[in-house]
């Protein structure tokens, strides 16, 4: 069976149908066989019993009407002409010889009474011929017309025999044909039946491997055109044409969908690319409104930095060294706050940048604010973004060590690991509670689509996280903090600069 279905499978759908034709054109041929074996058992067999039965019927009865006749014609008693007399003759002749000496079928036993009664008859003609002539001639023999009698009675019994046999032989074969023909409907039936499931079988597979993988393919083309190309694979057992193009079919729709798909990642990438283009832009526009701000705070940038100059001249002449050294220390951060307009810069400089600042917290705060820098990369050949750290420290201050009474540290740690940079800044402040950290994570996270609440992040923050994420691929800053504890900012870009 297997055998066959794979053979079936390897068709050409021309031969499938050829096959179905011809399976129909057996069965109707068989049909009509049938039809023409019930005609021969019905109208051949049986008239075959009549014919016969008819035809020694007729020998008995010219027979004896020849019989008849010659007694008539013998005795002048009956009016029986010459004419009359050869016409009973002619029939007797007739129906003797009407029944063929076949030996194949009449048998043994027939074929020898009818042998014999022929051969009999002829005998009998040439007797009766002779006293008919005798007759005519008034010169008739008692004992040559008792002869005739005798070969009469003769033919008589033979010829009865020959009926006998015929009608009991007619009897036996119409015996064995009746259970034949009592089994007629039931081989009709389970003929019908057999034809049909064949019929059936054949149609049912016909379905199965041409109308079924064309309507999986009329699905399959349904839900293509509604843009729906990323549907399972049509699967289909044929090995035909309809196998090729199913085949040919999923290839196509898997080009198509992946080309779609690659159109659709491209689309993606140019989003996001336009997305990073805009908070750049951004970026750079609020950086440009910061140093814009913070020149519009000044009358003049180069008038201030000659002033502080000149004060911090006047502090040495006077010996006032620390007011000197806070003087410098402010004068060196707004040179680097005002003039600065690169977004990345040395890391020695952000440093030198962030212990100028420091110091004058530390002056304004004394020993309750305390500060560390731990660095174990090359300070002079790292790039890192511009004004990532005085940001980070200011929020450090304000809102972690500065409402705390006993004060508190404040650490920066940078370090180098597998081509990336870390950089943490730690403070030992009051900390943040879960749900307001949760928050505030929540705010870092949101992209540049997300606004970010400055009176929770704050501006410096916000600004930073944004900065690094939109300037380096995989940039991150992370916030941990624990209430009474401290806060710590985690900041992880790639390791790049003159020597990295």
């Amino acid at each position: 069976m297997k055998k066959l279905k794979s053979i079936w499978e390897t068709l050409t759908i021309k031969n499938k149908i050829g096959v179905f034709t011809i399976s129909v054109f057996v069965a109707i041929t068989a049909a009509l066989l049938f039809d023409v074996w019930i005609g021969k058992l019905f109208v051949m067999d049986f008239n075959d019993i009549m014919v016969d039965n008819a035809k020694g019927g007729e020998i008995v009865t010219t027979l004896n009407r020849e019989i008849e006749a010659f007694d008539g014609l013998i005795r002048g008693t009956e009016g029986i002409d010459q004419d009359t007399w050869e016409k009973s003759v002619q029939a007797t002749r007739e129906a003797i010889y009407a029944v063929p000496l076949d030996y194949a079928h009449l048998g043994d036993g027939r074929f020898a009474l009818l042998q014999s009664l022929q051969t009999a008859y002829e005998v009998y003609c040439r007797y009766r011929n002779q006293v008919v002539t005798d007759h005519f001639s008034e010169k008739v023999y008692v004992d040559k017309l008792y002869d005739v009698y005798n070969m009469q009675k003769y033919l008589s019994v033979y010829a009865q025999r020959f009926v006998d046999s015929t009608t009991q032989e007619g009897n036996e074969n119409y015996r064995n044909l009746l259970p034949v023909v009592f089994r007629v409907p039931i081989i009709a039936a389970v003929l019908s039946v057999i034809l049909f499931i064949g019929i059936l079988q054949i149609s049912r597979t016909l379905n199965r491997s041409v109308t079924k993988p064309v309507l999986k393919l009329a699905d399959a083309s349904r839900r293509i055109a509604a843009n729906d190309f990323f549907i399972d694979d049509v699967v289909v057992e044929n090995k035909d044409e309809l196998g090729d193009m199913v085949s040919a079919f999923n290839k196509m729709k898997f080009a198509t969908g992946e080309y779609i798909r690659a159109m659709e990642e491209k689309r993606e990438a140019l989003d996001q690319l336009h997305l990073q283009e805009m908070e750049k832009l951004e970026i750079e526009k609020q950086l440009e409104t910061m140093n814009l701000e913070l020149l519009k705070s000044q009358i003049d940038p180069h008038f201030l930095f000659n002033t502080l100059n000149v004060i911090a001249g006047t502090a040495n002449l006077e010996g006032a060294g620390t007011t000197e050294q806070m003087i410098e220390a402010l004068s060196s951060l707004f040179r680097y706050n005002l003039k600065t307009q690169a977004k990345e810069t040395l890391l020695a400089q952000e440093l030198k940048n962030a212990r100028d600042y420091m110091y004058l917290q530390q002056m304004r705060f004394g020993d309750r604010l305390k500060f560390n820098i731990c660095c174990n990369v090359d300070e002079n050949s790292v790039i890192v973004p511009t004004f990532t750290f005085q940001p980070l420290l200011e929020n450090a201050i304000i809102h972690g060590v500065a409402p705390k009474v006993e004060g508190g540290s404040i650490c920066i740690n940078i370090t180098g690991s597998d081509g990336r940079l870390l950089i943490e800044v730690a403070d030992t402040g009051i900390g943040i509670d879960e749900e307001t950290l949760s928050r505030i994570r929540t705010q870092l996270k949101g992209g540049e689509a997300t606004d970010i609440d400055a009176d929770m992040v704050g501006i410096g923050l916000g600004n930073v996280s944004k900065r690094i994420r939109s300037m380096y691929e995989g940039g991150t800053l992370e916030i941990d903090s624990k209430k009474d504890i401290g806060t710590t900012i985690r900041i992880s870009i790639p390791l790049h600069g003159e020597t990295a």
